[in-house]
């Protein structure tokens, strides 16, 4: 293990900042040797008893109410990005000028727009940014990628993703900034759909064009400070076609209103000589199907598998054990260990970047701009 250690500060602690501090807290626990320490310095709420609840909970030296303090602080070496979306660009160029190396939770941006600005100040940037796609990280996506890379699928015909959630059926369910188009820049293609279009991205390839329909089925919220009725201009449901640069076409599919699901994320991928899903809800497994096994007598051995990819992660990883199966805990904690050993070994190519981070701020756009215009096919911008 390196004898350095970085120094953390971490801007945001809602749900996600309390999970990327856990990741830190947890990573020797899973991971010997560590390619070096981390330290949580400093935390930035907006609020200044949110900010010593957090200090208290996970242990930071201490806690700010201004973003600035984190970034002058010659201690802190790693800035988190766990803000509303609207906030992103402004703190990611400001960390990037400040020489820090960049953690941010998706989206890349709220905008487009805002994208490239952040894709034009890292430019010869020397540190290390990197997105919390997390899902690339279960033992079972890595396993996928490579039998992919292998040619296990042989040519690529058709996929289906989707990203489900169930939390918006409740229509009292109040109107906060996730429901504001000018504070999350969209709905469930924002929040859940950028997910499951890197983790497709990440499997099979870029991406050439989209058309989607985006559908707002509950037009307005009780606001979460008056509680008087106030209008939703994000999308609930998200149905897209999409096609691949490599010719294939497929669905993805992102949804906040998916009646009697939990978190499903799922992806099934259909190529000439054989298939692969994966589900999150049953994490531990990816299914495959060899269309190359022979037809036999009563079956043979042609048929769906389930390989057990429980928790195996490659060397540091300590805790191989089949009663630590595999959950989404466990993915943010590998891909924070992924982004650690990228910053002690000044890693700079592998991902996910905020190059994955703009391509899916891209589809998000196109998306947009096809619902917008009656679901034409629309091409999905590459700068």
């Amino acid at each position: 293990m390196s004898t350095k250690s970085l120094g953390v500060g971490i801007v945001g602690y809602g749900f996600i900042g309390r999970v990327h501090a856990w990741a830190h807290r947890s990573l020797p626990f899973f991971y010997s040797p560590l390619p070096c320490e981390t330290r949580l310095v400093g935390v930035c709420t907006s609020r200044p008893e949110t900010g010593e609840a957090a200090r208290r909970e996970a242990g930071f030296e201490f806690a700010v109410n201004d973003p600035a303090e984190l970034l002058a602080h010659p201690d802190i070496d790693i800035i988190h990005c766990c803000t509303p979306n609207d906030t992103h660009a402004d703190l990611l160029i400001a960390s990037l000028r400040a020489g820090k190396h960049i953690y941010c939770d998706k989206p890349l941006t709220s905008t487009l727009a805002e994208a490239r600005q952040v894709a034009e100040a890292v430019r010869n940037v020397p540190t290390i940014q990197r997105m919390t796609f997390h899902y690339r990280f279960a033992p079972a996506t890595l396993r996928a990628k490579e039998l992919i890379e292998s040619g296990f699928l042989g040519e690529l015909y058709q996929f289906r993703a989707a990203y489900l959630h169930a939390g918006y059926i409740d229509p009292n369910r109040p109107r906060t900034w996730r429901t504001v188009m000018a504070k999350s820049g969209g709905g469930a293609i924002m929040d859940l759909g950028v997910h499951v279009f890197d983790l497709a991205r990440f499997l099979i390839g870029d991406f050439d064009a989209v058309n989607a329909q985006l559908v707002t089925r509950i037009p307005s919220r009780p606001d979460v400070d008056t509680g008087h009725p106030a209008p939703v201009d994000v999308d609930d449901i998200a149905i897209v076609h999409a096609r691949t640069k490599s010719g294939a076409i497929g669905i993805i599919e992102a949804s906040r209103l998916a009646t009697g699901v939990q978190d499903e994320l799922r992806i099934e991928l259909h190529g000439s000589k054989g298939m692969i899903a994966w589900n999150l809800m049953d994490p531990n497994y990816l299914e495959v199907y060899d269309a190359r096994d022979p037809e036999e007598t009563l079956g043979g051995n042609r048929g769906v598998k389930r390989i057990e990819c429980v928790s195996r992660y490659p060397k540091p990883w300590s805790f191989k054990t089949p009663k630590n199966t595999i959950g989404w805990n466990q993915l943010h904690a590998h891909s924070l260990f992924d982004f650690v050993r990228a910053v002690a070994e000044g890693d700079t190519a592998s991902g996910p970047t905020f190059a994955d981070g703009f391509a899916a701020q891209a589809f998000v756009h196109a998306c947009q701009k096809s619902a917008n215009i009656g679901g034409v096919w629309i091409p999905i911008e590459t700068t």
